[in-house]
């Protein structure tokens, strides 16, 4: 049940219940009180008529009347008062009785028994021969009633406070197991799993706004342990690309330094002189590409960074971007087939668009077999130049929008490697055999987020045997709204 509900609930319980009590003892007294009155009234009237047949004697209302038969009835029970006709007091048991009443008070209420608080008052005229002579009033004390309503007013009061002590009591218990310990214990979770300790998730079972404050918790730790992981992963993966670009680094630049140092016997030739300086030039290059790469991946990691796109005719940029790697692949050994067919405006980073192709290509060289043709297209989505394989054609899946593709022929990347290419630091076994040289292994993933913040995708796929094509889509050209 849901705490709303439950409040409401209780809230309700809270108000009806002591009213419902007290309604409960009204009725059982007002029995008891009506129950009482007649069994009262029917003793007092027995009472009342012992004591008329001695007041209704004529002679007690004469001067000098002898009242000891009165007085004989007189008790700390029963008291009378003997009037004259004209109000004038005979008699009075009472001695705080004054000594005359008006006639009209002596005369209201005759032959009425009449029910106060604590007695009964009865008044009745005596006569002789038709001629009024005097009136008496008794009074019957009602001394068990008045005893009997202080025992009851009493117990009601008793009545009264232990029934709304025993609500509150029982609405307490209830907020401290339905609401204070269950939140008490949230609280102790928390600060467990603040201080790194384990947590026990028995409160997620709740069906009522603790089970869902309890589950939002969970969520939140499990997200809070997911980044925990996620930035332990970073750090890792800092600490290895630090030791691994360090390692990297060194070789060339003990090369150099190596290079250096003979450059300084003045016994080379001229050519040898060239020779080394050309080393110096070629290990200096390696040590600025890996730095590049280096600073790239690190800006791109980070979230503030974003690529300023700009509008561009696709046929124009792309017949740029891809005409200048012809001699380079010449001269490494690799014939190059160039498509290029994209039409209408695309949205792109020029400079960074033109790294992604660098990255792509020099992979392509790296583990191309030499003498083989390297494919470089780029071509709008639903169309594939003629020299793709047939492997790769199933993965071009986007109907809009263009796609990059660098195809080379080679011995493939094994299945396993193919989706760890785009992760940093990650290299294919036979990096160092096929060229004698290594890269710093974050080419692949530079070009994924760079794809990516273009709001495209990129795919790898492979045959062994045959070779490895990249597939760089980008999304359509929107324009501004």
């Amino acid at each position: 049940m849901k705490i709303k509900t439950w409040l409401l609930i209780t809230f309700f319980i809270v108000m009806i219940v002591p009213i419902g009590g007290a309604y409960g003892l009204y009725v059982w007294i007002n029995a008891y009180y009506h129950d009482k009155y007649v069994a009262e009234y029917i003793e007092k009237w027995t009472a009342l008529n012992q004591v008329k047949s001695v007041l209704a004697e004529p002679t007690l209302y004469e001067k000098k009347a002898d009242l000891q038969e009165v007085e004989a009835l007189v008790n700390d029970q029963l008291a009378i008062t003997l009037y004259s006709k004209s109000g004038f007091v005979f008699y009075s048991s009472n001695p705080l009785t004054s000594a005359f009443i008006s006639k009209d008070i002596v005369l209201k209420d005759l032959y009425e028994l009449q029910q106060k608080y604590n007695a009964f008052t009865y008044k009745e005229p005596v006569y002789l021969k038709g001629d009024l002579v005097g009136i008496y009033e008794i009074h019957l004390v009602r001394a068990d009633w008045v005893q009997g309503v202080e025992k009851r007013l009493w117990l009601v009061i008793a009545s009264i406070v232990t029934l709304f002590l025993a609500i509150y009591t029982a609405v307490i218990l209830l907020l401290n197991r339905k609401l204070n310990r269950p939140l008490h214990k949230l609280m102790q979770q928390m600060r467990a799993f603040a201080k790194g300790e384990a947590v026990e998730h028995n409160l997620a079972i709740r069906k009522d706004e603790i089970g869902e404050l309890a589950n939002t918790f969970l969520a939140m730790q499990n997200e809070i342990e997911i980044a925990r992981a996620h930035l332990k992963e970073e750090q890792q993966q800092k600490e290895l690309m630090i030791a691994s670009i360090s390692h990297d680094l060194k070789t060339p630049l003990t090369s150099i330094q190596a290079y250096a140092e003979a450059l300084q016997n003045k016994a080379l030739t001229a050519q040898q002189q060239d020779e080394y300086q050309q080393v110096i030039f070629t290990k200096a290059e390696t040590m600025k590409h890996m730095l590049e790469d280096l600073l790239m991946y690190t800006l791109l990691q980070s979230t503030s960074y974003n690529l300023e796109l700009v509008e561009v005719d696709g046929t124009e940029f792309f017949d740029m971007a891809l005409s200048d790697y012809e001699t380079l692949c010449k001269d490494k050994g690799y014939t190059l087939d160039v498509i290029c067919e994209v039409d209408g405006i695309v949205a792109v980073h020029p400079k960074q668009l033109q790294r992604v192709l660098d990255n792509l290509m020099s992979n392509a060289w790296r583990y191309g077999e030499i003498g083989s043709t390297i494919g470089l297209a780029a071509v709008n989505a639903g169309t594939y130049p003629a020299w793709c394989f047939d492997f790769v054609k199933p993965a071009l899946t986007k109907q809009d929008g263009m796609y990059m593709i660098v195809q080379n022929c080679g011995q493939g990347v094994k299945e396993e490697d193919v989706k760890k290419l785009f992760e940093p630091l990650y290299q294919v076994d036979n990096a160092r055999t096929v060229v004698g040289q290594r890269g710093t292994g974050l080419g692949l993933n530079i070009a994924k987020q760079i794809i990516e913040k273009h709001g495209g995708t990129v795919e790898l796929v492979s045959q062994k045997g045959y070779g490895t094509a990249v597939l760089c889509w980008l999304p359509p050209y929107i324009g501004e709204n």
